[in-house]
């Protein structure tokens, strides 16, 4: 539990509070740890450390200008494929995956979330975006080219964002922890980067929450393709909140 929970509070001081000498001292002790405690959990932890480390080395922002985006992107392919690739072909354990396809069908309890997503996000994200001025933490997207990047940007991070604290630092985790620990610690670093990202005020009530569901959902349905649409849903409404808190005479459907 220790060094793994050094690797989570490391992400805090690295992504919230930019305390680099101390974090990446963390990181460093977590693995020194990890390798006296288990050679398994040192592996594990190591690769989680490489996808943390490649993000907080470069800027996370919600510029959707093409160089950052180009920069960012770059980053987040690199935290997802290094340690996929390394567990696929030199650990060869196959611990991180993917599950698009789990032959499974959606439970009609499954199904009926996904519009409740929906209402949540609804009811919730013009309350907050507006409401606590953090949308200006967004640029301004009128043209075509910026709403289009802007809409790219939204889905592809919802997307990272499982590839990453779900699927490859909850899974890993969860080799060497119970559930709610595993839990916990995935939770802290997903709500860590988006604070970092733009999400400040009180966001960290409701992405904190969510990202354990996240899990948890996961953790049921072993389906990367389910999880994403959630997410996706709830990015969407986010979307168009942007839209029109920037250009309050466009998209004017919700009520705060």
């Amino acid at each position: 539990m220790l060094p793994a929970a050094l690797v989570s509070i490391a992400g805090f001081l690295l992504l919230v509070l930019h305390q680099s000498v101390i974090g990446y001292g963390l990181l460093v002790a977590a693995l020194g740890i990890a390798a006296v405690i288990s050679m398994g959990l040192f592996r594990d932890l190591l690769l989680i450390v490489v996808g943390v480390t490649v993000m907080s080395l470069v800027p996370i922002s919600t510029d959707i200008g093409l160089d950052h985006m180009g920069v960012m992107g770059a980053a987040m392919i690199l935290a997802v494929g290094v340690p996929y690739l390394v567990s696929r072909f030199v650990y060869r354990d196959h611990a991180i995956r993917f599950p698009i396809r789990t032959g499974q069908r959606w439970t009609r309890t499954e199904k009926w979330y996904l519009p409740a997503v929906v209402v949540i996000g609804y009811a919730l994200l013009p309350v907050y975006m507006i409401g606590t001025g953090v949308y200006t933490n967004w640029p301004a997207a009128s043209d075509p080219g910026g709403i289009a990047r802007l809409f790219v940007g939204t889905n592809g991070l919802g997307i990272w964002d499982e590839l990453f604290f779900i699927c490859t630092v909850f899974a890993l985790l969860r080799r060497h922890l119970p559930m709610a620990q595993a839990n916990v610690l995935q939770a802290v670093l997903f709500t860590s980067f988006l604070w970092e990202l733009g999400f400040h005020a009180w966001a960290p009530l409701f992405i904190f929450p969510f990202a354990l569901l996240q899990a948890f959902i996961f953790t049921r349905t072993r389906s990367l393709s389910y999880i994403i649409c959630v997410h996706l849903l709830f990015d969407f409404v986010l979307f168009l909140v942007l839209i029109h808190a920037h250009n309050r005479a466009w998209i004017d459907i919700f009520i705060y």
